[in-house]
């Protein structure tokens, strides 16, 4: 056995002993909630229910993190959102009606209740298996100090009664202690794989929660895209279109001055035509905002290198795509690092930039990092929430480490595959 095996063993028992004294919190929160669920009846219940559901949730909550964390099973949360509900009592008594009607609830119940004697065994037992190895292995030394008090006792099958038999407890203990050591940590996996079978959604709740992000990321695109037609609206109306028709007018006028005064239709001439330039550079701007040329031509990993050259920060990019992604996808992913590239630039202070792009079994990662001062949330206003929406369109998720004195950095995926043979160098 070598030293990072025992690190992992003695890892897993303390969290196994931890994932045993949460036990006493389940205990506790399923006798509550089944106290309160008595008390319905005489209309007491009606004020406590909802609040003991909500501890019970609270400690399956912490065990789901607790499975995430210590032993990477995602359990995601079952919980629809809150109705509304009507005012006063019946208000009450409606939203009691939700609780116990939600299966998430009774699955919530049902773990609070068996977790505690199968999910407490497999928590304990890999500090049990050191723990009595340990035993075995001392079995000498104990029998010695004790034996003259009528000390007997029997090690897995052995009867303590002298020397011979202490000794023969200690290669069992050995054998015990080794078992700890390398099936401590499984245990604590099949723990978690356990957790998962109760907290887990059900097909019905995953199909719920499904419609429910479906519903709400089809509203955001709705407004995502109302918002970048009236962004187009309001640049064509205040830029090419203003330019365009005060051009007209100097079209016009010159038309009357060439033959009476052509030295000021020479002019006039020359600020239309300057207009024109204007009014061009703004219908590129425009049309590079909708869906930059370079990306059609040449693909993410160009197009975000191009980013780059335009940006004041020093900005290094790394793409390893092979190929080309659907075109609605490569807008999301260009225009969130775009995004993510103006917030690094106006609020992060930081002089340095990293940009990684990788496609890797149907996932497109995109990982951008800073070396500014951090700080930054989802709930900062720095635009991150909008980028958030953006590529939660395509069922896209971002994560955000920022931690006070930075660096910052953020992390986006989409599912996605690749759809074209790679036309660029990136």
């Amino acid at each position: 056995m070598n030293s990072p095996m025992i690190r992992r063993a003695l890892t897993a028992s303390g969290r196994g002993l931890t994932l045993f004294a949460l036990t006493i919190a389940e205990v506790l929160a399923f006798s509550w909630a089944v106290v309160t669920i008595a008390l319905l009846s005489g209309g007491l219940g009606v004020f406590l229910l909802p609040e003991a559901i909500g501890k019970v949730r609270v400690v399956a909550g912490l065990a789901r993190r607790r499975a995430a964390d210590w032993s990477g099973v995602e359990i995601p949360e079952p919980y629809l959102p809150e109705p509304a509900f009507q005012s006063g009592f019946i208000g009450r008594i409606e939203k009691c009606r939700w609780l116990l009607t939600d299966p998430a609830t009774r699955r919530d119940l049902l773990w609070c209740l068996t977790d505690p004697v199968v999910g407490g065994f497999l928590a304990l037992l890999p500090a049990a298996l050191l723990v009595y190895g340990l035993e075995g292995i001392a079995m000498p030394a104990i029998w010695g100090s004790f034996h003259q008090y009528g000390f007997h006792d029997w090690y897995t099958g052995i009867p303590v009664i002298g020397w011979i038999t202490a000794g023969l407890c200690v290669p069992v203990g050995v054998g015990f202690l080794v078992l700890g050591v390398r099936v401590g940590p499984g245990l604590l996996n099949s723990h978690a794989r356990w957790t998962r079978g109760l907290l887990a959604p059900t097909p019905k709740s995953e199909l719920a929660l499904r419609v429910r992000h479906l519903t709400e990321t089809r509203a955001d695109a709705v407004d995502t895209q109302a918002a970048e037609l009236r962004r187009i609206e309001r640049d064509l109306h205040d830029g090419a279109q203003a330019r365009l028709v005060a051009m007209g007018m100097s079209l016009g006028a010159i038309e009357h001055l060439l033959e009476r005064d052509p030295e000021k239709a020479r002019l006039l001439l020359a600020e239309a035509r300057q207009a024109s330039a204007k009014a061009l550079n703004e219908l590129r701007d425009l049309v590079r905002g909708i869906h930059p040329p370079v990306l059609a031509d040449r693909g993410l990993g160009d197009a975000v290198k191009a980013l780059a050259l335009d940006n004041p920060l020093s900005v290094e990019v790394t793409a390893e795509l092979g190929g080309r992604l659907d075109p609605p996808v490569e807008s999301a992913a260009y225009f969130a690092i775009a995004e993510m590239l103006a917030n690094a630039t106006k609020h992060s202070g930081a002089h340095r930039v990293w940009i990684d792009l990788r496609h890797h079994d149907s996932l497109l990662r995109m990982t951008v990092t800073d070396d500014g001062n951090g700080g930054a949330s989802l709930s900062g206003g720095t635009g991150l929430r909008g980028i958030e929406r953006r590529i939660g369109t395509f069922d896209g998720i971002l994560a955000l480490n920022s931690p006070v004195g930075g660096p910052t950095t953020v992390t986006m995926e989409l599912p996605c595959v690749l759809s074209s043979p790679r036309t660029s160098s990136s």
